[in-house]
């Protein structure tokens, strides 16, 4: 397996990712949307998650594919952001047609970024108009770090961020991870400058600087959190064609992403949740051992991204903490 051209989730050829974030108010949205609609599954492991439309993405729905899906901040007020995606792809023409009217399907999750340092007190919901922005500039190319739902994302000690990878199969299939990084447990190893996914990365993606010497694997978090303070929550995407099911599963197989890049992870005071976004141009050459395969790349993957969405942290005025690299790259490192 190698990272594909862009080492972004839009290698899976069709996507589209948008970002949008508010530098005042220190928060944003974040779209995949697909030049068609796609299947999607997803699987919540953490124990504060906020979401919308995610039920119907059960095997047994009767609505199969989606038009987007949203990650945002903001809380439960980020779920609007999904609300100005609908409204643009109806307006295009997209959606689940229901007698003559076109529904976009377009579930949404959101973390907990309103204690951050910027300003929330808000007039009318902000979340909406970024959904729509987002949508807006959606590309094949985009930017890590300090943007979209990742804006005003942290984890513990550092700024988190939105990250991408991705990787291309033996078998030719390609896999993406979209992340946006605000996780109770922290993606660093001790006090040191040395990532928990370090094992995977590909060349110096996230700083090349391998794993640590030691660590205390058995460290407690340093804070008391706050239910619904944190969050991470994940895309991963593939050209498989995959049923619903087939998708369900990919989901619960990246989880292993987060858990080997977060320390701790999954907790209850995180609402860890992975989509997957499924545009079924390639048949599975090898349906036996393929969904296997495709799981274990995804958790690769997502480990990748996580570590990359801080690592690609930019530092704005108002911060409450420091980027990796603000922190990190000075001598003694």
């Amino acid at each position: 397996m190698q990272p594909g051209p862009r080492n972004l989730i839009t290698d899976v050829a069709g996507l589209r990712v948008g970002n949008a974030q508010d530098d005042a108010v220190k928060s944003g949205a974040t779209v995949l949307v697909g030049d068609a609609p796609f299947v999607a599954g997803v699987h919540v492991m953490g124990g504060a998650p906020g979401t919308r439309e995610t039920d119907l993405l059960a095997p047994d729905k009767l609505v199969q594919q989606v038009d987007a899906l949203v990650l945002s901040g903001g809380s439960a007020f980020g779920l609007d952001a999904a609300s100005g995606v609908v409204d643009a792809l109806r307006a295009a023409g997209r959606g689940f047609d229901v007698g003559g009217q076109n529904v976009p399907i377009v579930p949404g999750a959101i973390l907990f970024d309103l204690l951050n340092g910027g300003d929330k007190i808000w007039g009318e919901n902000p979340y909406k108009g970024l959904g729509r922005m987002a949508l807006s500039g959606a590309s094949t190319q985009f930017e890590l770090g300090s943007t979209g739902a990742g804006a005003g994302a942290t984890v513990a000690g550092l700024k988190g961020g939105l990250g991408s990878a991705s990787l291309v199969l033996e078998s030719g299939l390609t896999v993406g991870a979209l992340v946006a990084v605000n996780a109770l447990g922290s993606v660093t190893v001790g006090e040191g400058a040395h990532f928990w996914a370090a094992p995977f990365e590909f060349g110096a993606e996230f700083g090349g600087r391998g794993g640590a010497d030691r660590h205390d694997p058995g460290k407690e978090p340093q804070h008391k959190p706050l239910s619904g303070e944190n969050t991470t929550i994940a895309i991963i995407a593939t050209d498989a064609r995959l049923d619903q099911a087939q998708a369900t599963r990919l989901a619960v197989a990246s989880h292993d992403g987060m858990a080997r890049a977060i320390h701790p992870s999954h907790t209850p005071y995180d609402g860890d949740l992975v989509f997957t976004a499924a545009t079924g141009e390639k048949a599975l050459p090898d349906p036996e051992w393929d969904p296997l395969r495709l799981g274990h790349a995804a958790a690769t993957c997502l480990a990748r991204a996580i570590a990359r969405a801080v690592y690609e942290a930019s530092p704005s005025p108002g911060d409450t903490l420091p980027t990796w690299k603000s922190r990190f790259h000075q001598p003694g490192y």
